[in-house]
């Protein structure tokens, strides 16, 4: 069931500083949210991952399980069983590791990198899921389904109804040269204020206002994409009053007090200027997208929607950042898919914090 709370009255601050909200930003249309499910203990899913990278070609991931409501750890080796249920998690046997998921992934890579494509691996289904938009047709959807099916059953392919794209729209949030973003959250590096949104965004512009036309309250000081999609904003006033905090578009906010990995089947939250609040799951990780523009890796999948003008915004759950809106397919009405950049990964390329 989709979760939306629409805004009765805006969640703003004082001066300049009302863009320290995590709105949103740029972005691809997104997909249906899930419903939601109690979710382990933050504690437990790191150790969960901790125990799988570990077990090395012994263990093939590992996803929380809305059904049981148990975290589960996919294990190649049944001898290592007692050591996934030390963590708390239920051990499941599978046929392929995730070596051998991603030995499917640089095949991918090298062979069928195709804007309009993207994959990711799914270790509910110990696959590589492999997805292609409308625009893939003709000799490229041939030479797709061919580097698909000699991957035998570590792949799928699946179609999906509308294209992949990053999309700058007009609306309320953070405004560059000519193009809008969401803002995604407030950072500190050395004390100093910043923020990060989209990749995208900072490529296309160097200087945001909070308001269209408004004066500048900070500058792009690193942007990358494609490749990654992430960029590191400036504020121009050192002083400015940039809490961490989303909004809900229902007059409240979200406090952020920290930022964590996902993992699949977490149920997250994504706050976007053009459509507010929506929640769903995570679906896949270390997922690549090739859009028109290029491809980004290393996202984060999720079945959330979103729509133009939330690129750039907020995914997260609870107090915890996750990830910022890069882009996708479909809408909140039809539903859809949705990539983030990990919040994780920005923080440490850029040496900055949650304040």
């Amino acid at each position: 069931m989709t979760q939306r709370r629409t805004p009765t009255s805006r969640f703003t601050l004082a001066g300049t500083c009302a863009v320290a909200l995590a709105a949103t930003a740029v972005l691809l249309p997104g997909a249906n949210a899930a419903t939601a499910a109690p979710a382990p203990a933050a504690h437990q899913a790191k150790a969960a991952a901790a125990l799988v990278a570990r077990l090395g070609d012994r263990a093939a991931g590992s996803y929380y399980d809305t059904q049981s409501r148990r975290l589960v750890v996919n294990i190649t080796d049944p001898s290592v069983a007692q050591q996934v249920r030390g963590t708390g998690a239920v051990p499941r046997v599978v046929r392929y590791s995730t070596a051998q998921l991603h030995t499917a992934i640089a095949t991918l890579t090298k062979q069928a990198r195709i804007a309009g494509t993207a994959w990711a691996v799914d270790p509910r289904q110990d696959k590589v899921v492999v997805t292609a938009d409308p625009t893939v047709t003709g000799a490229k959807r041939t030479r797709l389904g061919a580097v698909v099916n000699a991957l035998g059953d570590k792949a799928v392919l699946r179609r999906t109804a509308a294209p992949f794209k990053p999309l700058v729209a007009g609306g309320d949030a953070i405004w560059g040269s000519g193009v809008r973003c969401s803002l995604g959250f407030n950072v500190s590096v050395n004390g100093a204020p910043y923020f990060l949104t989209a990749g995208h965004c900072g490529n296309a512009s160097s200087t945001w206002s909070d308001t269209q036309g408004g004066g500048e309250i900070g500058q792009t000081v690193d942007s990358h994409f494609p490749g990654t999609d992430y960029a590191l904003v400036q504020y121009d006033d050192p002083n400015s009053d940039h809490p961490s905090a989303v909004d809900l578009y229902d007059g409240s906010a979200q406090q952020i007090t920290r930022a964590a990995d996902a993992y699949v089947g977490e149920q997250v939250q994504r706050s976007g200027s053009t459509t507010g609040v929506y929640g769903g799951s995570v679906t896949g990780l270390d997922a690549t997208v090739n859009y028109q523009e290029g491809s980004v890796s290393g996202l984060i999948d999720t079945n959330v929607c979103a729509e133009p003008g939330d690129s750039g915004g907020a995914l997260f759950d609870g107090d915890a950042a996750i990830g910022l809106t890069s882009g996708g397919s479909g809408d909140c009405t039809s539903g859809g898919e949705t990539f983030f950049q990990p919040v994780t990964a920005a923080l440490s390329a850029e040496g900055a914090d949650i304040p």
